[in-house]
């Protein structure tokens, strides 16, 4: 007998889970409440233009590759990516701007010319450190089973490796780290900007999230379409597999029977039968009641102070002047301190930093073809807000009031963006109505203190045959890192079933011996 799986919401980390699980043989239902797949990759629509409406940055392609290959197939035959030169472009005022390129030697020469030598040699040792603590916790964290205490963990990388356990760096802020390679404040803004990725302030994150940068450094690779052409993309591969996606189909309730899922309900009344259900959505919501008082007790609550950051999104048709944007750029405020407390005391920053997306400037940049004055173009702009969308309004007085900021940041580096373009604000409360239960937090958990990576939601849950998937869960937040869960959650589950009368024809790649029917070699 086959398992019945049912996945619920369609983001990054449960089409994996899907494409893999049903590759094997699982009869696999998605139910997504919203119209489209993807999660937070999803496109909106300004003046008829399309604009990225999630992440945009994709890196570690090499996880990808491993899904499709999983499924008998080829990323490269599913979407068009090619390698960024530069990797982001970051000013502070209109004098001061660096860019980081996909090249580290050409990067340090940057950074030389920017900041001096010894700026150099810091990122040069800054560098090899980040390189260290990604491939001491590549295998047995961000690929490994989640643990509840670092004891797990510790046992695989080997208690006689105390230095590659203390390079970790688990126990010392990102910010003071940052301070031993870079006397400039600029670079250590830069770097330690790195730890919004996943949603945290540098002054509480640990500096073990130098190993983003690394990440980083191995390769950004633009996507025609952006990352919803690659969560369409995993939609196509998993339906390939036989599974079956349906859209407007929103989840109100995981059914139990015996001590263990039995199915869902949907909010239209329909109940769909499964073995197992996962969760890819914030574990949240199953502690909050939003999936029924069965699951509620499957997960533990994340407590408002301990989620992650919330952002002020635009998305804008307009015209630019005065500083030549590429695809990634991040424009600094001149208070970082300031702008992390202000958050943390419950207000958006009253000067924040900027992060901007300008889509179409890749395909420019490939024809060597400048913007006409005046040419309209299509953005995302960031800024960093509280998670507090469950509990303020942000009235719309107040939105205008966040954006006269945002743009008067984007003044003081060269930036000017067109009055009266036509605009779409998502706030905290937008967020929090999309995605319930965060009070519009991006990535789950905040990464704050050395513990806060063993109190993340892993894939198995209290409750037998409910487990949970996305970004929100173990090992992090940001794209690959939710098809990492999505590959893990699918290993578990696989490995579940093997344990029982229930199972699946081939295990998951990385999980036990066999090989998928799919990739078997017929020579």
């Amino acid at each position: 007998m086959s398992a019945r799986v049912v996945v619920i919401g369609a983001g990054i980390g449960g089409l994996v889970s899907a494409a893999l699980l049903a590759a094997r043989g699982a009869q696999v239902t998605i139910c997504e409440k919203e119209a489209w797949v993807g999660g937070k990759a999803r496109r909106v629509r300004v003046d008829g233009a399309e604009i990225d409406g999630g992440p945009t940055v994709f890196t570690l392609r090499e996880v990808f590759d491993e899904v499709f290959a999983a499924c008998g197939a080829r990323l490269d035959d599913h979407i068009c990516a090619k390698p960024a030169e530069i990797i982001a472009r970051h000013a502070w005022d209109e004098r001061g701007q660096l860019d980081l390129y996909a090249d580290p030697l050409r990067s340090e020469d940057a950074i030389g010319d920017f900041a001096g030598a010894a700026a150099a040699r810091g990122y040069r040792n800054f560098r090899l450190e980040a390189q260290r603590i990604f491939q001491v916790l590549e295998q047995p964290f961000l690929r490994g089973d989640k643990a509840s205490t670092p004891l797990p963990m510790m046992r695989q990388i080997g208690f006689t490796r105390m230095g590659d356990m203390l390079a970790m760096r688990p126990f010392d802020r990102l910010w003071d780290a940052l301070g031993e390679h870079f006397a400039d404040q600029r670079l250590r803004q830069l770097f330690g900007r790195y730890a919004t990725y996943c949603g945290s302030s540098p002054y509480e994150a640990p500096a073990t999230l130098m190993l983003i940068a690394h990440v980083e450094a191995r390769g950004v690779w633009l996507i025609d379409g952006g990352i919803h052409a690659l969560a369409k993309a995993l939609a196509g591969l998993a339906q390939g597999q036989g599974a079956q996606i349906r859209t407007g189909a929103g989840v109100a309730e995981v059914l139990t029977k015996s001590g263990r899922t039995s199915g869902v309900r949907l909010a239209s009344g329909e109940v769909i039968e499964a073995d197992i259900v996962i969760m890819n959505g914030d574990p949240n919501a199953l502690a909050e009641l939003r999936l029924g008082r069965q699951a509620s007790h499957a997960v533990p609550p994340i407590p408002p102070p301990k989620r992650s950051l919330s952002a002020l999104v635009t998305y804008a048709h307009a015209a630019t002047e005065g500083f030549a944007l590429t695809h990634h750029n991040v424009f600094f405020s001149p208070d970082y301190a300031r702008e992390f407390k202000e958050i943390a005391s419950g207000r958006p920053p009253s000067d924040p930093s900027v992060y901007v997306c300008a889509i179409d400037r890749p395909a420019r940049e490939a024809d060597n073809a400048a913007l006409a004055p005046g040419t309209r173009e299509r953005l995302q702009i960031i800024v960093n807000a509280p998670a507090n969308g469950d509990n303020h309004p942000y009235p719309e007085q107040e939105i205008e009031q966040c954006t006269k900021a945002m743009r008067n940041s984007l003044a003081r580096c060269g930036l000017i963006l067109e009055e009266g373009a036509p605009m779409q604000v998502m706030s905290p409360r937008s967020w929090e109505q999309l995605f319930p239960s965060t009070g519009g937090a991006l990535y789950g958990r905040a990464s704050h203190g050395w513990a806060a990576s063993f109190q993340r939601q892993g894939p198995k849950t209290r409750l037998p045959g409910l487990y949970c998937t996305g970004g929100a869960t173990h090992p992090a937040a940001g794209v690959p890192m939710a098809a990492l869960s999505g590959l893990l959650a699918a290993k578990v589950i696989a490995r579940d079933l093997a344990s029982t009368r229930l199972s699946l024809p081939a295990a998951i790649p990385g999980g036990m011996s066999m090989r998928s029917a799919t990739t078997e070699s017929t020579g």
